[in-house]
């Protein structure tokens, strides 16, 4: 009977082990000191939809926003919304590569979620804030002023989905040695 116990507890602290670890490499790597827009919140939300629980996967990406959010401090609620509703979107493209994860794929998917968050948050930062006029040329510089920035997007998103996907497939090959057999 204690065995049995021990077994689900076990299984428990594992499947919340791994989650809360994504929660808590989010959430700190956005309050060290790093580049910015290089932080890990969207290989999260990537790798979360190709290997986590739906559940989990919409849900760890935001968790990490929001706990960093109380340290960094929150913006306007529109500006939230069209940041955190990127990761969303990026968890559901995860989703959509679970079938066929590969490097391309994952490459590939990286690039996608680094442009979909740039097109929408410089989108919401001229519609909602008070930076640029409301006009075309005004959405213009939005996006032109943020290239730096989708620069870092860019490199911290290969970055942490190298990290993430390939550490995870590194593990799963070292936990299953049969697995590298079958491969060959």
């Amino acid at each position: 009977m204690a065995y049995k116990y021990l077994l689900k507890l076990k299984q428990l602290s594992n499947k919340l082990a791994t989650p809360i670890t994504f929660i808590l490499i989010g959430a700190v790597a956005r309050v060290i000191p790093h580049l910015p827009n290089f932080a890990p919140i969207g290989a999260m939300a990537l790798f979360g939809g190709a290997y986590m629980s739906k559940k989990q996967a919409l849900t760890l990406p935001i968790l990490a926003m929001v706990l960093s959010d109380f340290i960094i401090g929150f913006d306007s609620l529109p500006m939230r919304l069209a940041v955190y509703g990127s990761f969303l979107l990026i968890v559901l493209m995860g989703m959509f590569i679970k079938k066929q994860i590969n490097a391309k794929n994952v490459i590939f998917a990286s690039f996608l979620a680094s442009i979909l968050f740039f097109i929408i948050t410089n989108f919401a930062v001229w519609e909602f804030g008070h930076l640029y006029s409301k006009t075309i040329e005004g959405l213009m510089q939005s996006y032109f002023f943020a290239i730096p920035f989708f620069r870092n997007t860019v490199f911290g998103d290969l970055f942490y989905n190298g990290i993430f996907f390939g550490a995870y497939n590194l593990l799963l090959n070292i936990s299953h040695p049969l697995a590298l057999e079958q491969k060959v």
